[in-house]
């Protein structure tokens, strides 16, 4: 007599429909445990970029408006030539020599799209910063290197000299201490000043920026800024040129909405 294979049938089909069960939990299991590694990788993604963007936010007016103003880490010494920061650091690379300003005035031309500024530079007061940046102009440091910040809320400047255009590039060496800061924090239009990280007052390099509007900038442990000179004329155009298109992103304090790149730098 011949044998039923009906349960065998049976039997079969169902470990056929659980060995697909177990499969596709595996695969579930799998895609799982992947979505969770993805989102830690993402995650740690975005705290390295904001980790960076913060870094580059730093590199000068740390505190802003209404920060609380540290107490100077070194009697600073007022004079002529305004304030000196605190003196409890060190210069790193090979940062061009004080004399270079020859303790005197400088006169020169700096242009940024097209706007021709002339200006002028106090190789008295602030010998250490005018003599780097007589050094970085007359090698052309400072030609196609963009101007990669504009603020234009309670502080107004645009920011310029660095080569990688992130915010905390430099020419390869720092320097300090401050220099030729203004005793009461204000730094009216014209002026042009050396960027800085906050509380590190020989973290000087090839970053400036330009005040086009009267600006406090408060003092932080460090001191003030190292004042180099001041616009003397194309101050005007610079404003409707570049700075009257804000930033880009629409904020208070980011890349300018209109590129602005340095053409060149000449002094004599």
């Amino acid at each position: 007599m011949a044998t039923s294979k009906g349960p065998d049938k049976e039997a079969r089909a169902a470990r056929a429909r659980l060995r697909a069960y177990n499969a596709r939990r595996t695969v579930h299991e799998h895609r799982s445990k992947r979505r969770v590694r993805d989102n830690v990788i993402a995650a740690a993604a975005l705290v390295v970029i904001l980790a960076g963007a913060t870094a580059a936010q730093v590199f000068f007016f740390a505190g802003g408006p209404g920060t609380p103003v540290a107490t100077p880490t070194a009697s600073a010494e007022a004079g002529a030539c305004g304030v000196t920061g605190a003196t409890d650091g060190a210069n790193t690379g090979e940062v061009p020599a004080s004399t270079i300003a020859e303790d005197r005035d400088w006169s020169g031309e700096m242009t940024i799209n097209d706007v021709v500024m002339n200006l002028t530079l106090d190789g008295a007061c602030a010998p250490q910063g005018v003599s780097s940046f007589i050094s970085l102009a007359q090698s052309g440091f400072y030609d196609g290197v963009t101007c990669h910040r504009l603020t234009t809320s309670g502080i107004y400047v645009l920011q310029c000299g660095d080569p990688d255009g992130t915010g905390t590039g430099g020419p390869g060496y720092s320097y300090g201490p401050v220099e030729n800061a203004p005793t009461d924090d204000v730094y009216p239009a014209g002026t042009i000043a050396m960027a800085r990280q906050g509380g590190n007052g020989y973290s000087n390099g090839s970053q400036f920026f330009l005040v086009y509007q009267d600006s406090t900038i408060p003092s932080d442990a460090a001191g003030g800024y190292t004042v180099l000179g001041r616009i003397t004329s194309g101050l005007d155009q610079l404003v409707s040129g570049v700075v009257s298109g804000g930033v880009a992103d629409g904020s208070g304090d980011g890349a300018p909405a209109v590129p602005a790149t340095i053409t060149s730098v000449t002094v004599q």
